[in-house]
């Protein structure tokens, strides 16, 4: 039950992640986005914000659909799977606080240097709670 329920919380915060890409939170993630991210992609830092948006929702839903189709009988390992693409996610644009934490800009909630170094240790958790939450009993 107590996975269940951080795993609904999680999609939760994907979803809600994901859709601030594309409306209110656009322009704090595109202060997020590295500059050599642009370079090595070739995208604009608001086309990979969006991206990463829609790949917030994506897993959103995928987390969504694995956690339901396992308590009804479906595969744990596809919970599993999926719990690690959401915490790989969430290691990979780590680097984006980094450098939104170094460039010192202020967004929405995160307006003071010590509000940004402090939400580099979220990021370790957001790890660990994709993982923990997928895994175990797909029941719990």
């Amino acid at each position: 039950m107590t996975r269940r329920i951080a795993r609904g919380a999680l999609v939760a915060l994907l979803a809600l992640a994901g859709a601030m890409h594309f409306t209110w939170g656009r322009r704090g993630f595109r202060l997020a986005v590295p500059d050599a991210v642009p370079r090595a992609t070739g995208l604009s830092k608001d086309q990979i914000v969006l991206w990463s948006g829609a790949v917030e929702l994506g897993l959103a839903a995928a987390l969504a659909g694995a956690g339901a189709g396992a308590r009804t009988g479906g595969s744990a390992s596809a919970l599993r799977r999926v719990g690690t693409m959401v915490a790989v996610f969430f290691v990979a644009v780590f680097p984006g606080n980094i450098h939104h934490w170094r460039s010192g800009r202020s967004v929405p909630g995160l307006d003071t240097d010590a509000k940004r170094f402090g939400r580099l240790f979220l990021q370790p958790v957001l790890v660990a709670w994709a993982l923990w939450s997928t895994r175990g009993s797909a029941r719990c």
